[in-house]
C-alpha cells in the first residue's frame, strides 16, 4: 500500500481540528495562509510563492502587534492586586 503524498495539502475532516490551522484562523490571515498552501501545492518552489509569503508575512506581522497593544491595554487598566 502506498503512503500518502506529503504534498496533499487537500483538506480532510481531521484538518479542522488543526491547532495550527485555528490559531492562524484566530488572526484574520487564514486565506492568506491557504494562499500560501496553493502556491507552494503548485510550484513546488518557495521562490515562487514570495509575494504570497510576504503578504501573509505582513498580516501575521500587524495582527502581533494589534495584539501586543491590546495586551499593553489590559496590563494599564488592570489594578495591583493587594498585598
Amino acid at each position: 500500500m502506498a503512503s500518502p503524498s506529503p504534498h496533499d495539502r487537500s483538506r480532510k475532516d481531521d484538518d479542522e481540528d488543526d491547532p495550527v490551522d485555528r490559531m492562524i484562523s484566530r488572526t484574520g490571515c487564514a486565506e492568506l495562509h491557504y494562499a500560501v498552501q496553493e502556491c507552494m501545492a503548485e510550484h513546488q518552489d518557495w521562490r515562487m510563492c514570495k509575494s504570497q509569503v510576504q503578504i501573509f508575512k505582513d498580516c501575521m506581522m500587524n495582527f502581533q502587534i494589534a495584539r501586543k497593544e491590546q495586551l499593553m491595554k489590559q496590563r494599564q487598566q488592570t489594578p495591583p492586586a493587594p498585598s
